[in-house]
């Protein structure tokens, strides 16, 4: 059922926009304020979503200092979860009152659409970087009505509503915590996917996880579904390799003026590596110690994104591969992710921290500080 004051918000503008609060950015480096903004009403394929919840991703830090260069003012957010409150024309399989995660935008048509794989669709950097619809139109607009850049990863989810693709709004149980579910649209379903569906390690392998952050911990949780025999955490915070021993089973690196060629090298070869920082000296040691036939998965970007490489000891079946969004098919992957965060096999709550949606800024900072580890804005 349509909550009465947003029918009443969309009637009152015509049936074209609503006001919303959203955090925006106006300029590189700076802070998120909280404003209210006009929200288009639904095109046909679309939904409306009240958001619950929504993660914080570095993704959207990235565009805040600019090493991803999205025109501002934008609204981003790119985790959101919470309610279809309207559908628009030819949507099916939705309907008001599911609950649901927005996953990243995907066009459904192109050739790794059609061959199962969405997170590398032909239309990836249109449909999710643009600021705007597939069609060109806005999402968003200010009090001048001029546009304001939305559509991030399709739903620039840090706002109280959102209009989002029903193609990539996957709906979800309704016995789950909610606003806990938004960073399985991205950030736990990229460290996740890399492990099971990118990777594929062979039960009792060795894997390694380069990063103990949102990804980093998500990737750790599914090398024990997966069976890794040893899974190895590295990080520079121990308190983060502390969780990561008890909830992983992880044997731990604390690189803080480590050796890490000396330190790798002390716990064998690897058979996969899974590394979130895009830390050069990181991912180069990492390499040194990799299996033949081993494979070393890149899912992280760093201001400093060049590393180097031996070829030599690469030609023995070894691997580096770039992995986008876990290489996952949102509309299978999230459920099966919510099942098993429910039976207490994917325990994402336990490094979740929830900030009340007008805290932003604080949030930002605890994640950059490492304080927390992964962010969630209640609204």
């Amino acid at each position: 059922m349509i909550s009465p004051n947003i029918r009443t918000a969309v009637r009152n503008s015509d049936e074209t926009a609503m006001e919303i609060r959203a955090a925006v950015v106006h300029q590189a480096h700076g802070p998120f304020t909280i404003e209210t903004l006009k929200l288009d009403a639904p095109k046909p394929g679309e939904v409306l979503v009240r958001l619950v919840g929504t993660g914080l991703c570095h993704t959207d830090l990235a565009v805040v200092e600019q090493l991803v260069p999205l025109p501002m003012p934008v609204v981003l957010g790119h985790e959101g979860a919470g309610i279809v409150e309207m559908v628009g024309p030819d949507v099916v399989g939705l309907a008001p009152g599911d609950h649901v995660v927005i996953g990243f935008g995907s066009c459904g048509r192109c050739p790794n659409c059609s061959d199962g794989h969405p997170a590398y669709c032909e239309n990836f950097m249109a449909l999710n970087f643009s600021g705007r619809r597939g069609d060109g139109s806005a999402t968003l607009l200010g009090d001048d009505d001029s546009p304001v850049n939305g559509a991030f990863f399709t739903q620039s989810s840090f706002a109280t509503y959102t209009v989002a693709p029903a193609h990539n709004t996957i709906k979800v149980r309704k016995d789950v915590p909610l606003k806990l579910l938004g960073g399985l649209g991205c950030g736990f379903m990229t460290g996740a996917g890399t492990v099971l569906n990118s990777i594929k390690p062979a039960k009792g392998s060795t894997i390694a996880v380069l990063g103990a952050g949102a990804v980093g911990f998500a990737a750790l949780f599914a090398a024990r579904l997966a069976g890794c025999g040893r899974i190895i955490a590295v990080d520079r915070v121990q308190s983060r390799l502390d969780l990561a021993a008890e909830f992983a089973g992880a044997e731990t690196v604390n690189t803080t003026d480590a050796d890490l060629n000396e330190q790798f090298a002390k716990l064998g070869t690897w058979n996969a590596i899974v590394d979130t920082t895009g830390v050069p000296r990181l991912i180069e040691a990492g390499l040194a110690v990799l299996a033949p036939r081993g494979v070393c998965a890149l899912v992280g970007a760093s201001k400093d994104p060049v590393f180097s490489v031996n070829i030599l000891p690469m030609i023995s079946g070894r691997e580096i591969r770039g992995v986008v969004e876990g290489d996952s098919d949102p509309a299978s992957f999230i459920p099966w992710l919510v099942d098993r965060f429910m039976e207490g096999r994917f325990p994402i709550d336990r490094i979740s921290r929830v900030y009340p949606f007008e805290k932003i800024n604080e949030a930002v900072a605890d994640g950059l500080a490492g304080r927390t580890i992964k962010p969630v804005l209640e609204f």
